[in-house]
C-alpha cells in the first residue's frame, strides 16, 4: 500500500492568532491519526515560477489514513478554529510507486 501526503502551501496569513490555534489543534490530530510531519516551514529558496510561501508535508501510511483524518471529528475541530484565517492550497497525494 502506498504512502499518502497531504500538502499544504499557504498563500497568506490573515490572522496569525487562529493559525495559531489552528495549529495547537490540528498537531494532535494529525499525530493521532497516524500522521508524521515532514516539512513544515518556509522554503529556504524557491525556482524557476516558485512562491516563497509556508509550506506543510504530513506523511501517512495510505490515502485512506489521510482521508480519516482530514474528515474526523479532531481535525474538523482544528478547521473551525482555523476559519477564513488563511489562503492555502491543501491537496491529498498519494506516493509514486
Amino acid at each position: 500500500m502506498a504512502k499518502a501526503y497531504w500538502i499544504s502551501c499557504y498563500r497568506a496569513v490573515h490572522k496569525p492568532e487562529a493559525l495559531a490555534a489552528y495549529a495547537a489543534l490540528a498537531g494532535p490530530a494529525v499525530r493521532s491519526g497516524g500522521g508524521r510531519f515532514i516539512v513544515r516551514g518556509m522554503p529556504d529558496k524557491v525556482h524557476e515560477q516558485g512562491i516563497m510561501q509556508r509550506t506543510v508535508v504530513v506523511e501517512f501510511e495510505s490515502l485512506a489514513a489521510a482521508h480519516a483524518v482530514r474528515n474526523g471529528p479532531a481535525y474538523g475541530a482544528a478547521l473551525k478554529a482555523l476559519g477564513d484565517a488563511v489562503e492555502r492550497d491543501f491537496r491529498i497525494v498519494e506516493a509514486a510507486p
